[in-house]
């Protein structure tokens, strides 16, 4: 017996449905013009911008301990591991809230502020070196 469906077998005589391994792209809107085609582009993506894992000085002061660098801090949970997937440079380290205690601390990067208000305290600031993306 046969499947009823003859010539064509219901796919119709030409075209793109018509043929073997057809799939329908996304976004396809039966000819008119895509939703996403039709709207404006905006805004731009630098491809040069550096990212970095981001601490302020109110956190640290709440965790214990003295020292802190980046494999402390992610012990901690406080960051995700720099140099990730090439996303992440290091450690920046910003002066946002209150340091109230000396600490010592080892990041890629420190604000001004925030390495004046830890030298302030009798800490140390110490800026190691940035961890570059891969290829």
């Amino acid at each position: 017996m046969g499947s009823g469906r003859g010539k064509f077998s219901g796919r119709g005589a030409k075209g793109a449905k018509s043929v073997s391994g057809y799939s329908r792209m996304r976004g396809f809107e039966g000819g008119q013009m895509p939703l996403h085609r039709r709207l404006p582009k905006r805004g731009f993506t630098n491809i040069f911008r550096k990212e970095y894992e981001i601490v302020n000085l109110g956190r640290l002061d709440k965790l214990e301990g003295d020292s802190f660098d980046a494999g402390r801090l992610v012990e901690l949970g406080v960051i995700r591991k720099p140099g990730r997937s090439g996303k992440s440079l290091g450690l920046k380290v910003l002066a946002s809230g209150e340091l109230t205690r000396r600490i010592s601390v080892k990041a890629n990067v420190f604000s001004k502020a925030a390495a004046e208000k830890i030298q302030s305290l009798g800490g140390t600031a110490e800026v190691v070196s940035v961890i570059e993306p891969r290829p």
